[in-house]
């Protein structure tokens, strides 16, 4: 028997939940990747079942000498994380309470926001989703969590209420705004590193009408487009109205409708969580900014939330990377257009920028580790393996970091004093580096 056959069939002794040395058939699909130019490596991996798993798992790596990585639903994964380590796969770990009278939800470390957002929504209520239903929740929040109604409802970490997790020294915690104040400041934005959430709470939002989908225009009119939208969110544009504008190259492939196959769009996509009428009466100045191709915004139930980004459900191979910028002003824009135009040779799949402000830029009641409220506006872009210039060319216009939630291969934005706060939580509460 080789040293990790030994080590699994030791762990096995200690754990309910399934345990995969690298020899094991279904080794490999317990840390499958979204991202699929992310191969992950890990040395053995413990599919947990609950919190006393996690703690048994965590204590084992700490034994043996192995660095402990987690995975769930395999989006936001970065080269080499899970390489070497004992992965804890979450997406066991399956709960979804709903208090409607304290608008609050508790959910599993293994949930995604589909399900959450369907059991929600017959209370009349919406949790932060983030644009896709098939995203897990915990990483998103950690990572600070921008909804498609960020504007209106603020950042997702703003709205944990309590998460429970087992630490570097294998003790399952609740961690509140009353109960180590430290890690709860430090898990609403921080990223992740301090501990294996099993399950969080949620505050809730009441929203009985959603109004959203996307608009599309013509590549060719994305100047004006893109000028047009960034005059719209400068003239006062109530918080509750979110808007975000993506250049796209969209693949000719019969999953599209027949008007934008194989073309270069730009996609306004909206979100408006209030009365249908008020959002439409918002939304024209933008419906009438240039020839529209496609327009499918509409009423929305809350649970089809996901319709108004469309983003892919399927695992791809792809580079990504986020960035903020405090304005936006022309010579941007036409950096913009010259590097993700439909003229620009190396043009990303996507480029995205999403309108910040409103209850993003408020501080929550009680204080977390996003300092990026100043922001006025987010650009993500997703372009092939080989990468993108684009943000060499928008460097004078960026901050050059970016959320924590969509940084990609760039770091997040931290102040000095954020930065120092969060490395000193963490050699407090992991002094050895046990969790990645």
């Amino acid at each position: 028997m080789s040293d990790i056959e030994l080590t699994v069939k030791q762990l096995r002794e200690l754990v309910a939940g399934p345990v995969f040395g690298p020899s094991d058939p279904g080794f490999e699909a317990e840390t499958v990747t979204f991202n699929t130019t992310v191969n992950a490596r890990p040395a053995l991996v413990v599919g947990a079942l609950d919190r006393q798993d996690v703690a048994a798992a965590v204590s084992f790596a700490a034994e043996q000498g192995f660095a402990v990585a987690v995975t769930s639903t395999g989006h936001g994964a970065v080269p080499g994380g899970m390489d070497g380590a004992l992965v804890i796969n979450t997406s066991r770990i399956t709960e979804i309470s709903v208090d409607p009278q304290a608008r609050t939800v508790r959910v599993g470390a293994g949930n995604r926001w589909g399900e959450v957002v369907e059991a929600c929504a017959p209370f009349g209520l919406m949790p932060p989703a983030g644009a896709a239903p098939h995203v897990g929740v915990v990483g998103y929040l950690l990572g600070g969590g921008l909804s498609p109604l960020g504007r209106a409802l603020g950042f997702a970490a703003d709205h944990v209420r309590a998460l429970e997790l087992v630490t570097a020294d294998g003790t399952h915690r609740r961690v509140d705004a009353d109960h180590h104040e430290d890690l709860f400041w430090a898990l609403r934005g921080g990223g992740g590193g301090l501990g294996v959430v099993t399950a969080v709470e949620i505050g809730l939002s009441p929203v009985s009408s959603l109004y959203g989908g996307t608009v599309f225009y013509p590549g060719e009119r994305a100047a004006e487009v893109l000028r047009a939208f960034r005059d719209w969110n400068d003239d006062r544009l109530p918080d509750a109205a979110c808007g975000s504008l993506a250049l796209q190259r969209l693949p000719d492939v019969p999953q599209l409708p027949e008007p934008l196959r194989g073309r270069f769009v730009v996609a306004l996509r909206y979100a408006y969580p209030g009365d249908p009428a008020e959002g439409a009466r918002l939304l024209a100045p933008m419906r009438a900014a240039a020839e529209v191709i496609l327009d499918t915004v509409g009423e929305l139930p809350l649970t089809a939330f996901g319709a108004i980004h469309n983003d892919p459900t399927a695992p791809m191979p792809v580079w990504e990377r986020g960035d903020l910028l405090p304005a936006l002003p022309d010579e941007a824009i036409e950096a913009l257009l010259s590097a993700a135009g439909p003229e620009a040779a190396d043009a990303p799949f996507l480029a995205e920028l999403r309108r910040l402000g409103g209850a993003l830029a408020r501080a929550p009641r009680h204080a977390n580790a996003l300092d990026v409220r100043h922001a006025a506006y987010t650009l993500f872009a997703v372009a092939p393996p080989s990468g993108s210039g684009l943000f060499t060319t928008m460097a004078p216009w960026t901050l050059g970091a970016g959320l924590p939630t969509m940084r990609g291969v760039a770091p997040a934005a931290r102040t000095p004093e954020a930065a120092a706060r969060l490395a000193e939580i963490k050699d407090a509460w992991d002094p050895a580096g046990l969790l990645r």
